[in-house]
């Protein structure tokens, strides 16, 4: 049917409004352009989170730097926080990847094995940085503080202990953990020298044996 004006008065009807045949709300993406429109928020959201700290950084912020509305922010991910631990989550993959480090292997070595582990974790500077950007806003901010917390004992600290056979594991691997977390503070959030400027070798041969007693015995 066609009105006075030439349009196709059939397209009109309940169900069409401003979404469309298709049903997406304003400004949502197409299906397929979906995986790519997340992905380029989490990126945003990494570089934001890195360059500005959580305290700073701004859903709005977030969709500018990835070209979108911050509705889509929103719908792909809730609130600021859940950014932030989505943003960390692949951000921090590595280190999490860690408790596969012990997770099939023999316990014996496992210190050296983690301990390195780690520190190329940290010499690297592809991944150093973001991990300095997640320690810099937990410090500072106590909702960044409580996700990454959460995260770390979901996925790294809670692994690590399913292995050991203690009655006491969760805190053997939450001291284990401080070893090593501990030494990272120092030498690349802080700086503190020798500390910040010692071999990695060096720092390697003797943190190890003290994460293998934790996680271990001697």
């Amino acid at each position: 049917m066609t009105d006075t004006t030439g349009r196709d008065s059939g397209t009109v009807g309940p169900g069409s409004g401003t979404t469309g045949r298709s049903g997406r709300g304003r400004g949502r993406p197409r299906r397929e352009e979906a995986g790519d429109t997340r992905d380029r928020i989490l990126t945003a959201a990494r570089e934001e989170f890195s360059e500005r700290g959580y305290e700073k950084t701004s859903v709005r912020g977030i969709a500018k730097a990835a070209g979108v509305d911050s509705a889509l922010v929103h719908h792909y991910f809730g609130t600021k926080e859940q950014v932030f631990e989505a943003a960390i989550e692949v951000a921090f993959a590595p280190a999490l990847s860690a408790s596969y480090m012990i997770a099939d292997a023999p316990l014996e070595g496992v210190g050296e094995r983690l301990t390195r582990f780690f520190f190329g974790i940290w010499e690297n500077p592809t991944t150093r940085t973001p991990l300095l950007a997640i320690i810099r806003s937990a410090v500072n901010n106590d909702t960044a503080a409580a996700v990454f917390r959460r995260l770390v004992a979901s996925q790294l600290l809670r692994r690590l202990a399913g292995r050991l056979e203690q009655p006491d594991a969760e805190l053997t691997a939450e001291l284990a953990a401080a070893q090593l977390v501990g030494c990272a503070m120092l030498r690349y959030v802080i700086r503190l020298e020798p500390l910040a400027s010692a071999d990695v070798e060096q720092i390697i041969a003797r943190v190890a044996p003290a994460v293998q007693r934790h996680l271990a015995g001697p």
